[in-house]
This record gives C-alpha cells, structure tokens and sequence, in this order.
C-alpha cells in the first residue's frame, strides 16, 4: 500500500497532535500514541519531525491557524454592531461546549500549563497562539468601546486578556469536575459584566 502524500500524513499528525495532548495532557503522550491516533507509521512521524517538541509547536501553529478559520465563520461575525459581536462571541463559546473537555478546551492552554518552565519553544508558540485570537477580540472591544464607552479610562486589549483568562481559568474546573457547567455559568456572568461595562441597556 502506498503511503500517503506528505503533506496529507503531516496534517494527520497535528490533528492528532491536538486530540492526544487536549486528552493526556503533554508529558503522557507518547509519540506511539500520537502515530495511532494518526493512522500513520512511526517511521513517517520522524520524517516530518525530528521530536515530540517539535511536533508540539507545530501543533500550536496548527491550532492557531483553525481556530482562527472556526471563530472566523462564525455567525456572531455578521453582526454589523460589534458589541453585538462580543456578545455573540460570548454567546458561541458557551454554545460549543459540547462533548468531553478533551473535545471543547483550548490546546494553547492545557501545553502552556504544563511546560511554561521547561519548554520555551513551545511556551512562545502557545504565547503567539493565545495573543492572536486576544487581537482579534481587540479589534471589536476598541470598537465597541468607541461607540458606548468612549470615555473609558481601560484599554480594549486588557478586556480582551481579562475574557480569555476567564475561560482559560473555566476550562481547569471543567477538566477537574469533568463538566462543561462551570464554564456556561462563567460566561454567563461574562456576558452581564460586559452588558454594564457597555451601558448596553442604555444603548438597546
């Protein structure tokens, strides 16, 4: 049987990659389990990387670049208001909560948590991951900030890390009490946090 096309084996692994580490954590996955989640010989493994380490921050880079193309799409981005997009991003986040954590936690996250002091390859790539998606949230915040808040003395880069840290924190209950509700309650202060600092009763 022939083997599959590089490009189509590297991306098995990185997909793999993401299920593996999202579920074991970093230090318990193995490159053997990696390879059998991937469908594709070990031999193969070590043609596109050269260690685990490697694979990890490609992996981030991976995750990066899916996510961005999953909150991209999603319908929250139509809202021609951007708070109304903020809220729907609030809104989306608790509507994917889905499955077991594995399947509905951040990957930058669980890697970052564990190898923040030993790895900083991929310490910086999961730093790169999380601050992307932060900038992207930035960009609606600063203008929605100009529209209902403009004289507010916080920044809409520190709203954005305030968000993301509040579901990066969420995500560690769900995998402690292996639950999803945590993280819905959170967000659903979130969401009447951002209604105030907004005024958006004043503002509907």
């Amino acid at each position: 049987m022939s083997s599959p096309p590089q490009h189509i084996s590297k991306t098995k692994f990185l997909d793999a990659a993401l299920q593996v580490i999202r579920t074991k954590g970093y230090a318990a996955a193995t490159v053997d389990d990696i390879c059998q989640r991937a469908g594709v010989t070990k031999g193969s493994f070590f043609h596109h990387f050269a260690s685990k380490d490697e694979l990890a921050v490609a992996a981030a880079s991976h995750w990066d670049a899916m996510t961005a193309e999953f909150f991209a799409s999603a319908p929250y981005r139509l809202a021609p208001d951007p708070l109304d997009r903020i809220l729907g991003y609030v809104d989306f986040r608790a509507a994917i909560l889905t499955g077991e954590p594995a399947e509905y936690t951040c990957l930058l996250g669980t890697l970052v948590q564990e190898i923040y002091a030993t790895h900083p390859d991929i310490r910086a790539a999961c730093d790169r991951g999380l601050c992307s998606h932060i900038a992207e949230l930035t960009r609606d915040i600063e203008a929605a900030r100009a529209c209902y808040a403009p004289t507010a003395t916080w920044s809409a880069e520190s709203l954005g890390y305030f968000i993301q840290a509040l579901l990066q924190g969420s995500f560690i209950f769900a995998k402690a009490k292996q639950s999803p509700n945590v993280v819905r309650s959170n967000l659903q202060h979130l969401r009447r946090y951002l209604e105030t600092l907004f005024n958006r009763s004043a503002a509907s």
